[in-house]
């Protein structure tokens, strides 16, 4: 069986990055004046920055799984599976330096802030996650296929029984993976569901991509289904209420925005392929092969990592609306710039890492 580069996939995380560092940016800085339900704009904005952190958990399941079952039909899957390893934990480890104000530690003033997880703390046990699911099921293909789908729909349905969670007497370290009343921004449950999402997709894209009608019929059904998801998941899930009286489903439904994303990453999906031979050597792909740097560099210079000094503290919930758009503009130019010419790719990151634990290892 040939396998074939999914170039879409760099297309779509170029979107991803491109609209987190306008949403963080905006939704950092911008008077509260103006989050305002009336006004058109700001709604439009806050649906599509809303997209974008389901759209990363997708992505990261669908290219490592892909790259998993690639690596195992040419017989280096173990290679692979340390690889994956080594950056799940990579990932846990930026994700909480980012947080780690060294000056402040410099004057002996210490607090469990760092503590507090997200986006990288999530994709990268996800990611090990995924390594422990693959390992176990690598045999059998079509099993493996179904448990990411069943584990995926079960982490939506249940997110009403963990929504408020509460979890004490467990280490703070351990416990802000599944609560957020530390000030956790993301948890391991539900935002798992989409990594499980993306790496079902992978296994389809893995059997079936060289067929001929392939991409048609899933452009096609990325469209039907991310349509279904958004306009009628909320119906499905009353309507199953009613058939089966479970409670749960009452509750998921009646506060159901997990299955709306998971539609809006489909339809996202679907424009992206449709559009994938106009992307190849694209800007906006080799944008997408960049997101790790660019994440890096837009939280050191908006939320002051390591220093304790980024934009944030200085134009904290001042900007009008024009402000916050040229100003997120020049923002989003700069982290590109600088993770083009100085960061280069994702790869950059990764690599000194791996001469840093080289050092120790001396």
């Amino acid at each position: 069986m040939q396998t074939t580069r999914l170039y879409f996939i760099d297309a779509v995380r170029a979107f991803a990055i491109l609209m987190m560092l306008q949403g963080h940016f905006i939704d950092t800085l911008i008077d509260p004046v103006y989050r305002d339900s009336a006004y058109t704009a700001y709604n439009v904005w806050s649906y599509f920055r809303g997209i974008t952190a389901p759209t990363f958990f997708t992505i990261s399941g669908l290219v490592f799984t892909y790259l998993l079952l690639r690596a195992n039909q040419k017989g280096d899957v173990q290679k692979r599976i340390k690889k994956g390893l080594f950056r799940g934990l990579l990932l846990i480890g930026i994700g909480y330096s980012l947080r780690i104000n060294i000056l402040s530690w410099l004057t002996g003033y210490f607090n469990t802030y760092f503590l507090v997880i997200d986006v990288l703390q999530c994709i990268g046990l996800s990611l090990i996650i995924l390594i422990c699911l693959y390992t176990l099921f690598k045999n059998h293909s079509y099993i493996f296929s179904i448990v990411l789908f069943s584990i995926s729909i079960i982490c939506f349905i249940s997110e009403p029984l963990y929504r408020t969670l509460e979890i004490t007497n467990v280490p703070l370290v351990l416990a802000n993976y599944m609560t957020k009343v530390n000030g956790s921004i993301f948890t391991i449950l539900p935002w798992f569901g989409y990594s499980a999402a993306g790496a079902f997709l992978s296994t389809v894209f893995f059997r079936h991509v060289h067929r001929k009608q392939f991409r048609v019929l899933t452009i096609i059904t990325f469209y039907t289904v991310g349509i279904i998801l958004i306009f009628y998941s909320t119906k499905i899930l009353f309507q199953l209420h009613r058939l089966t009286g479970y409670d749960l489903l009452y509750r998921c439904a009646d506060f159901n925005y997990l299955f709306i994303r998971m539609g809006n990453v489909l339809i996202l999906f679907g424009l992206f392929y449709t559009f994938e031979r106009y992307l190849k050597q694209s800007i906006i792909s080799k944008i997408g092969e960049k997101t790790l740097s660019m994440y890096v560099i837009h939280f050191i210079l908006l939320y002051g990592s390591f220093t304790g000094y980024g934009l944030k503290n200085f134009f904290y919930q001042s900007l009008t609306p024009w402000e916050a758009i040229f100003g997120a503009v020049i923002f989003v130019t700069t982290v590109c710039f600088i993770s083009f010419y100085y960061a280069r790719t994702n790869h950059f990151v990764y690599s000194l890492a791996s001469k840093i634990i080289s050092l120790f290892k001396k």
